[in-house]
Parts: structure tokens; sequence; C-alpha cells
């Protein structure tokens, strides 16, 4: 995938959970009664998960040496979807610093805000990267180990979906327990 194809995967992905959000009540952004984080927190880890890759883009190259070179070719969006699946599905969780707080209904526009500018610039810096350079260097990443640029790029979009997903879940009338009567069960 080309720049350019990363950042229109990159728009879509963070357009799309946007629009979810703001189809969702204030009640359903803030709670969730299957224990799980709401759409709140989901979005607020999203944002804190975006802003050191955004970080990584704005550094000097000179500094990106420092995580070492990459041993191999970028992996496709699909091989690394599917490493982070594989470590989802051995127990990988989010690590502190992108674990959300409690969010508040007030809190939507302020995290819908901070989460488009995370887009804007993330798709704006990528075209100060040329595509060898995002083959050229590494970043560390919690749960992937060090992975190129690339690598990072296609994880966001990925991660966006992935978190879009078990929302648009939650909300599927056919879903094995449907929003609302888990909302009923965690209330009776």
């Amino acid at each position: 995938m080309n720049k350019q194809a990363i950042q229109a995967l990159l728009n879509d992905s963070f357009s799309e959970f946007s629009a979810f959000i703001d189809t969702l009540s204030d009640h359903r952004f803030i709670v969730s009664p299957e224990g799980k984080w709401s759409a709140g927190q989901q979005l607020d880890h999203l944002v804190r998960s975006a802003k050191p890759v955004n970080t990584a883009l704005g550094l000097p190259r000179i500094f990106l040496r420092f995580f070492g070179r990459p041993t191999g070719k970028s992996r496709s969006y699909d091989q690394v979807r599917d490493t982070y699946r594989a470590v989802l599905g051995k127990g990988g969780v989010a690590t502190r610093p992108y674990i959300p707080p409690v969010t508040e209904a007030a809190q939507r526009a302020v995290l819908q805000e901070n989460f488009r500018q995370q887009k804007d610039k993330m798709i704006a810096t990528l075209d100060k990267w040329s595509e060898e350079d995002l083959d050229r260097y590494i970043v560390p990443h919690p749960l992937l180990g060090k992975i190129t640029l690339r690598e990072v790029l296609y994880f966001t979009a990925y991660h966006n979906r992935h978190h879009l997903h078990i929302l648009q879940l939650r909300e599927r009338p056919d879903h094995d327990q449907p929003w609302a009567t888990q909302l009923e069960q965690a209330i009776f």
C-alpha cells in the first residue's frame, strides 16, 4: 500500500469511528453494561494510541535510529492485523498509558475534536515521509514489539476499525445479548 492509500485508509478508519460515536446517545457513550470499556473510553483509548504515532512521525529521523533498523520488509496490512489479533487471542491487553479513565458525556465533544486532530496531524505528517523511509525506520509498539512506520500506520487504521467493530456488535439486535438486554440485566 502506498502513502496515498494509507492516508485514505487512516482517514476512513478515523472518520467511520467518529461517525459511529455521533450516533450514540449520551447514555450509550458513557455506559457499558458488560463491564468492558464504554464507547467514550474506547474513543479516549484511540486518542491515546494515536498520539505516540504522531510523535514518532514528527521526530527527526536521526532520533528514530535509536530504535534500530528493521530486520526485514514491512508486513502487509493483513499481516499486521493478523499478528495483532493473535496477540489479543493470547491475552494481550492495553498497557497502562493507553488505559482510559471513566468518561463523562460532557467529554464527548472534546474527545471527538482530539480524535479529529490526531487524524489530521497523522495524515498531514505522513506527507513528509518518503515511501522508502516508511520501511526504513522502526518504533516500539507495546504489544507488537518493534515495527516499521508503515506497519504502525497499518496498525492504527486497523486498531480504529477493531474498536468500531466492538461497539457495532453491542448495538446489533441479533447480538447474543443486545445492549438493551444487557442494560436491563445490569439494572435489575
